[in-house]
């Protein structure tokens, strides 16, 4: 609120914000002398996400505010008696800078005066966009801050920051892209499925009324309050009454002064909410319209593309499920299907070559003892979908989203993953033997006697590696499944596992089948060895996205720890499973190296239980692709502007980690037709990176009815739903959903 706006200059206000406008000033005027006696009691800095960006970029910068203990100053709106720091940038030409990203503040309440307030660290966010057409060269960055400092009383300040940027030919991450991002995680994303309704529900005075905020019932949140955005045309007081008990209420009470000449038909602010389920604080950005009842975009009004004639995407297509007229049936075939189409899916086909192996080494096996392993293998699939559905429920209950494949985007679970297929892939290359309680009987030259735990531990393995590929048909049971209560978790769970193993299961029910296999020999050594090379390939490719969540030692010492924990394992096998002689040194030498790839590498260097972030993030980057499709980061709102300016605009959420997403990029997407037809059509292409947790993503993939990337999106000008497009693409989706959006078709 602006010091022109304080409430005691309209004489016909209530007492209250006489008494608030009052306070504000005689504050203020107090800081005003001690301004001209005390420094500032804050730090004040300039971080930016980039050292060096390309032309046709966008940059997030930060403006640092480091309070002392006990001083605060505000957020947006700073209640009744404070206003908001302000940023006046100084930028060469070129360079355009956006809406500040404000983090969530601290409601407080002192005699009666309610302010929305930051302490000790604060960074607010600011989009800094680079013309496509500047030089190369170094360029000053500069920004003039005000904002108040307060404790007793509140004292105006001002000061000067400045960084500065190196325009090139490559993007180069600062240090402070992780603290950058973190403090980006903390701003309220819009709200997406969510559904709210507000009115006048009393009449105070003539320029004095009750506004009541309503959210639907079903939604598993409850209110906790609404923090509203600054205007100059009105102010909605702090208190707030809640509809019932607090603590369980989908309905809150405010009350609104006017100040304009007629009401406002839009309120926006910030929904403060929790779980039923338990106390977990989110907020979301709201705007709602008065007076006509709950507002959402259902994820059902997006358009579908047909597959040219493909039967497998065309079942991916499926109208959303909650209009699906098929219901819990259709949904347990989808999962059924979705499930069994996983096993020739990329992620899972190194997992095929362990079975082959493991057909090979069974097929000498009686028919009876076959079949047992080919349960065993069912029930590791079963076991790790039902800790997959457990998972989901604990997140869910917690108050967050879950999504398919969310563990890839875990760095502890990304390097136990890394290193346990690095010493599967040692085993099948003979580097050493496992002995005792074997991990897998296809990596190891197993007796029969010790294939159960083999066997079980391939379904598990096959699990893991099938989380971050979604399939046809199985977007839209898990996008289902997502929305159901535990128990309906579960069930959907279960039919996806089973129709992955299902396969495996047949085969060994029939031995029989087996038969078009060589029979085992000693040319199964050499085999072994073969199929070590898919377990490898599978090893670099989570390494490659393990790295990531470490920063700029990432490549290094990730890197360092394979090789530590190669050596021990070559050690192990070379001169304690396989020597003769010196046993207890070489297993010392061995537990050595563990010992320094774990004290060290992980928790030293790594400092992997609590990693310093990502080194590239979804805030403020530009990414050309092979082809010269230029991608701008994704957010809702540079979708609307794209859209109100005409455009035909191309949303491509995808991740490192998903396969088919690299795949549809290859096939369908970075390709020479799709960038022509852009340019043809004057298209603009988003980029939403998943590959690291970011919720606004997670809404949006439950928006559109899916439970994990790929999600593509084809939107044409103005306000008309989006044209969903299939898991798996074909560049002739790519190109029908163009021209449907561009009018062409």
């Amino acid at each position: 609120m602006s010091l022109n706006n304080i409430p005691s200059y309209h004489p016909e206000e209530s007492m209250r914000y006489r008494i608030a406008g009052f306070v504000s000033t005689w504050l203020i005027l107090i800081g005003l002398g001690a301004n001209l006696t005390q420094a500032a009691e804050t730090k004040l800095s300039f971080l930016l996400n980039k050292t060096e960006a390309t032309p046709g970029e966008t940059v997030l910068a930060g403006i640092r505010f480091e309070l002392k203990e006990g001083w605060h100053t505000y957020w947006r709106y700073g209640g009744d008696a404070a206003q908001p720091p302000k940023i006046t940038w100084k930028l060469p030409p070129g360079i355009t800078a956006g809406s500040i990203r404000w983090p969530l503040p601290v409601k407080e309440e002192s005699s009666g005066l309610y302010s929305y307030a930051y302490h000790d660290d604060i960074v607010l966010l600011v989009p800094l966009t680079i013309g496509s057409d500047l030089k190369t060269g170094s360029i000053k960055l500069n920004a003039e801050v005000f904002w108040l400092e307060c404790k007793e009383s509140c004292i105006p300040r001002n000061g000067t920051v400045s960084r500065t940027l190196k325009i090139g030919t490559t993007d180069k991450s600062s240090p402070e892209a992780p603290s950058l991002a973190a403090w980006n995680s903390k701003v309220p994303p819009p709200a997406v499925d969510l559904k709210f309704k507000a009115d006048w529900s009393k009449s105070i005075a003539d320029d004095e009324r009750q506004l009541t905020i309503e959210l639907a019932e079903n939604q598993g949140f409850y209110f906790k309050d609404f923090y509203p955005f600054e205007n100059e045309d009105y102010e909605i007081g702090g208190k707030t009454t809640f509809g019932q008990a607090e603590g369980k209420s989908l309905s809150l009470s405010k009350i609104f002064l006017n100040w304009g000449e007629t009401w406002p038909d839009k309120i926006s602010g910030v929904a403060v909410l929790a779980k039923q389920t338990g106390d977990n604080t989110q907020a979301y950005e709201i705007s709602v319209t008065l007076g006509e009842g709950f507002e959402t975009e259902k994820a059902s009004t997006a358009l579908k593309i047909p597959a040219s004639g493909n039967a497998a995407t065309e079942g991916a297509e499926a109208t959303p499920v909650e209009e699906s007229s098929g219901g819990w049936p259709l949904m347990l075939l989808f999962a059924f299907v979705g499930g069994f189409i996983l096993n020739f899916m990329p992620c899972v086909l190194p997992v095929i070559s362990l079975k082959i192996l493991g057909f090979v080494h069974q097929s000498k096996e009686q028919p009876r003892r076959i079949f047992q392993l080919g349960l065993l293998y069912g029930v590791g699939v079963l076991f790790s979908f039902w800790i997959l559905a457990g998972l989901v429920i604990g997140v869910q209950s917690a108050g967050n989203l879950a999504n398919w494949g969310m563990q890839f985007q875990n760095p502890q679970f990304l390097v136990l993953m890394t290193l346990l297929v690095t010493l599967v892939a040692l085993n099948f290359f003979g580097v050493f033997e496992i002995t005792g309680g074997r991990l897998t009987s296809a990596a190891s030259n197993a007796a029969s006697r010790n294939g159960n735990m083999g066997a079980f531990f391939n379904g598990i393995l096959a699990t893991v590696l099938a989380t971050p590929c979604t399939a046809p048909f199985l977007g839209t049971a898990l996008g289902f499944a997502f929305t159901q209560p535990p128990v309906g978790i579960v069930i959907l769970f279960t039919a996806v596992a089973m129709g992955l193993a299902f396969p495996y299961i047949l085969l060994s029910w029939n031995p029989a089948w087996l038969g078009i296999l060589p029979k085992p020999g000693a040319w199964m050594e050499r085999f072994k060895v073969f199929m070590g090379f898919p377990m490898i390939g599978t090893a670099i490719w989570l390494y490659t996205i393990a790295r990531l969540h470490f920063g700029e030692k990432g490549d290094l010492w990730m890197g360092l720890l394979l090789v530590f924990v190669a050596m021990a394992a070559w050690v192990y096998g070379e001169f304690v499973q396989r020597g003769s002689s010196r046993k207890g040194l070489a297993l010392g030498v061995s537990a050595a190296c563990l010992l320094f790839a774990y004290g060290w590498i992980l928790e030293k260097e790594l400092n992997w239980r609590d990693p310093v972030g990502p080194v590239t993030t979804n805030a403020g980057n530009v990414s050309k692709g092979k082809n010269g499709i230029l991608w701008q980061p994704w957010s809702e709102e540079a979708v609307a502007t794209a859209r109100a300016e005409g455009k035909v605009v191309l949303v491509d959420f995808t991740a490192k980690w998903c396969a088919n997403c690299q795949i549809n990029k290859k096939t369908s997407i970075e390709i020479d037709k799709v960038r022509q037809k852009l340019e043809s059509i004057s298209g603009v292409t988003f980029k939403g990176d998943y590959t690291f947790y970011d919720s606004r993503i997670t809404a949006q993939l439950q928006k559109f009815g899916r439970s994990g990337v790929p999600l593509v999106l084809v939107y044409a000008p103005g306000a008309e739903p989006p044209i969903l497009l299939p898991e798996l693409l074909t560049p002739g989706i790519v190109l029908e959903a163009l021209d449907k959006a561009s009018g062409k078709s």
